[in-house]
C-alpha cells in the first residue's frame, strides 16, 4: 500500500481556483484505486501524487496528516 496526497476542490462543477485547493491523504494500491474511492464525493481532483521517502516523512509531521483507507 502507498499513501497518496490528493489536491482537490470541493465542487466538481466549479472552475478551479488555486486559493480554494484542499488536500486529503488516501492509502491505496494505485492512483486509480484512490480515484475510484473518491468518485462518489463531488470533488474536482486537480492532482494526485504518491508520497514516498523523505516527502512522506515530511508530510507526516503536519497536523493535518490523517490518512483514509481506499477500499
Amino acid at each position: 500500500m502507498a499513501v497518496f496526497k490528493v489536491f482537490y476542490q470541493h465542487n466538481s462543477e466549479e472552475v478551479i481556483i488555486r486559493e480554494n485547493t484542499q488536500t486529503i491523504y488516501v492509502e491505496g494500491q494505485t492512483e486509480e484505486q484512490v480515484r475510484r474511492y473518491l468518485k462518489n464525493r463531488n470533488f474536482n481532483i486537480e492532482f494526485i501524487t504518491k508520497l514516498e521517502g523523505a516527502h512522506l516523512e515530511y508530510e507526516k509531521q503536519s497536523d493535518h496528516f490523517n490518512v483514509e483507507q481506499a477500499e
